[in-house]
Order: structure tokens, then sequence, then C-alpha cells
């Protein structure tokens, strides 16, 4: 259905006024919204909000129009897109300006023991998933030949491990069915999302989690008293001058970004390409993906810049400016969270939230075992079902100085996300047949 709204000035106009509800509701000391607040987290609503005005109809990622010829026009909204693709790379080279590349390795091996957690709970929740809702639902985990369920879910395992470069790759090696290939992609939306909304709902109760991890959270916290000794030793009121020198360097690496991404994913397009074994060049089909390549460079950059006098620009506030294009970068993903789809096709629907489960059991069972804070376990598994485009915004919630470990724990996740998918398809197909 075409929304109310189609014109991206006045969506934008209706996303910024949620978040600006929100910023103004979350900051008042009485009434109503300071308990709400102590339930709910801030950053939860600014992504919930845009998600009841899709559901709703009010707004809409996509959707479908006829034309004057009785042709059905498919039209979508360029929100997103902006966010993903300039405000986030310029969000996290703001954020990062300030880090200390040393205190993020020291916050341990507990980061990527939990990461790998996350892969390996995709890995063997698609298999058990299939196995489970087969018991209830036989016809639902069926098919045969490219109709199978089994190669459609396949890329999910891309995307919940890598990102859509390897959902891609899973869709071309195990050619799915394209006209049921939109099914998964809502179950892709749908469940990944929810999860996303739980993790953000369970960071306005980390002290609680954490302490019932018994999660040692020394590093963490010494990383983030170095960043505010920092900040609070550089600070100054803000000029003018200031802010369009941030925004200099921050869309500076953004426009490089993008003019390197468009070389090197040529090149390496034409490279994987070259590679006589299909395996290998499915394996390492992310390194065509341009996003792939604009997130890395700018972190990279960032990070250079980050030992240079650049980062006294924490002093006049660079996180903040980089934490203001991280939630309109929120307010577009929750724009693409349409409550009804998850009535379209309930028994696929209810596979992914089986499989999201037992990723999240996975990771809970092994934050207990090894005490790692709740915020080795969001971002773990956010690093590996959300990828670039979220982990960082569930890592600057619990301080903009970790928004760094999403990224560089997301880019890994394209490194290895076709690997573990076809893994994780091999082990479904073998459950489907069961």
């Amino acid at each position: 259905m075409e929304p109310i709204f189609t014109n991206d000035a006045i969506v934008f106009g209706i996303l910024m006024s949620s978040l600006g509800f929100v910023f103004y509701t979350e900051n008042l000391t009485t009434g109503f919204w300071p308990k709400f607040y102590k339930i709910v987290p801030g950053l939860f609503m600014a992504y919930f909000i845009p998600a009841i005005f899709t559901t709703f109809g009010v707004i809409s990622p996509e959707w479908k129009t006829t034309s004057d010829a009785g042709d059905i026009v498919s039209n979508s909204s360029q929100l997103y897109y902006v966010a993903s693709r300039y405000l986030l790379p310029a969000a996290l080279v703001l954020m990062t300006l300030s880090i200390d590349l040393k205190a993020i390795f020291n916050l341990g091996s507990k980061a990527l023991i939990m990461f790998f957690t996350g892969t390996v709970g995709v890995i063997i929740g698609g298999p058990l998933a299939i196995l489970l809702i087969s018991i209830f639902s036989p016809e639902t985990v069926g098919g045969a030949d490219f109709d199978a369920v089994w190669r459609g879910l396949s890329t999910l395992a891309g995307s919940w491990i890598g990102g859509g470069a390897n959902q891609t790759a899973m869709l071309e090696i195990y050619k799915y069915n394209p006209a049921k290939y939109g099914g998964m992609v809502i179950v892709d939306i749908v469940v990944a999302n929810v999860w996303m909304a739980i993790l953000l709902i369970g960071i306005g109760k980390k002290d609680k989690i954490n302490k019932w991890l018994k999660a040692d959270t020394t590093a963490i916290e010494k990383l983030k008293e170095k960043v505010i000794h920092f900040t609070q030793k550089v600070q100054k009121n803000p000029t003018l001058s200031d802010y369009m020198v941030m925004l200099a360097i921050a869309f500076g690496t953004v426009g490089f970004g993008h003019f390197a991404a468009k070389y090197l994913s040529a090149f390496f397009t034409a490279f994987v390409g070259n590679i006589t074994s299909q395996t290998w060049r499915n394996v390492f089909s992310f390194l065509g993906s341009g996003f792939f390549w604009l997130i890395s460079i700018s972190t990279i950059i960032a990070i250079l810049l980050s030992y240079t006098k650049a980062k006294n620009y924490e002093g006049a506030g660079a996180s903040k400016l980089g934490s203001i294009f991280i939630y309109i970068l929120v307010g577009t993903i929750g724009m693409k969270m349409d409550l009804n789809q998850a009535l379209e096709n309930p028994g696929l629907i209810a596979i992914g939230f089986v499989w999201m489960a037992i990723h999240a059991v996975l990771l809970i069972i092994v934050a207990k075992i090894i005490r790692a804070p709740y915020f080795f376990l969001a971002v773990g598994s956010q690093a590996n079902v959300g990828g670039a485009a979220s982990a960082p915004i569930v890592a600057q919630a619990f301080h903009p100085s970790l928004a760094t470990v999403g990224v560089l724990l997301a880019v890994f996740g394209y490194a290895i996300g076709t690997v573990g998918a076809i893994l994780c398809t091999i082990l479904m197909e073998l459950a489907s047949k069961i």
C-alpha cells in the first residue's frame, strides 16, 4: 500500500520530530516520563516510534503505485540509503577521533569469544530450527529443487553472519527461486529488527544483567573513563569554525571513502571473478561490496586521525555530533520495520524466531560461563546479525567511544560470512531430509 506520506522531505521531518520528542521527554525530571524511561531506553523509542508509523501506513520504506499506463511501479524512500552511506560513516569518523586503539585491544578476548559464539549460534540455529518446526509443520520446511526452503534460509545465514553481500552470494550459490526470495527478505527484516529491539531494551537494564552474569566490566569502564577524562581535558565552547572543521573532517573522509570504494569494489569484483574455483569466488564475494570498503576505509582513516591533533575536536563535541547522525540512522532503520509483515508468512517467521532464540540462548550461556559483560553479548550478536549498519548503534548506546568495537567486529563478520553460511546451509539441507 502507498503510505500517507511519500515525500522524503516530509518523512524526514516526521523522523526528526520523533527523535526530538524522545530526547525532550527523556530529559524531563518529573511526571510519567522519568518512570517510563527507567524501563524503556530512549534509543529503543527512537527506533520503535518510526516502526509504529510504518506499521500504520503513515510512512514506508517501499511501496507500489499504478502508473497512468496501468503498470505497477515500485517506489522507495532514500532516507535509509542516505543515512547508512553518508551519515553512518561520518558518525564513525567523529566517534573514532578520540579512540584509544590500545585500550580497545585491552578489552581482551571476550569480545572475540562472544562474536564467534554469535556466529556459531547462527550456524547451528538454522538446522535446529528446521528440526523443531518440522515436528509441528513439516510443510513449512519442505519444498523441492530450487523451491526448497533450506535454500532460501541460506540467504538468512549469509545476512545474519555477514551482511548484504554475503546474502547475495548465498542466493547465487544455492539458486533459491527468486519469485519466493521476497519472503526470506521479510523474515530477515522482521526477526533481525525484533532482536535488535530486544537488545536495545536490555541496554536499559545492563547493570542488572551484568550482575546476573557476574561480569567483569573493569576494562570497559577504564576505556570509558579514559575517554571522558580526555574529553574534559580538551573541553571547549565550540565555535562555528569548530563545527565546520569537524564536518569537513567527517564528510571529507566519507567522500574519499566513496571515491576509493568505487575503484576497490570494481577491482576486487574483477579479481574475484577471475578465480577459477566457484567456491572461493563466493567466499571472497564480499570484497566486491562498495559498502564494505566505505565502512572499512572510513574507520581506518578515523583511527589514523586519532593519532593527530584532530582528536582534540572531541572537546568540541565530535562524538555528540556523530551520535546525532547515529540517531537519524536508528530512525531510518526503525522505519523499515512493519509489524504487519510478521503475519504474512507465519511459518517462515516462526523458523526465524526459533533460529534467533537459539542464537540468543547460546550467547547467554557462554556469557554466563566466561562472565562476559552484556556489552560483549549485545555487540557480538549485532556484529553478526545486524552488520556494520547496526552494530555501532548498539555499541555507542553503551558509550560513543565503544562504537569502533562494533564496526571492527562487523567488518570481521563480512570476512567469514559466506564460509559460515555455507556450513550452516549444509547442516540445514541435512536437517530438512531427516
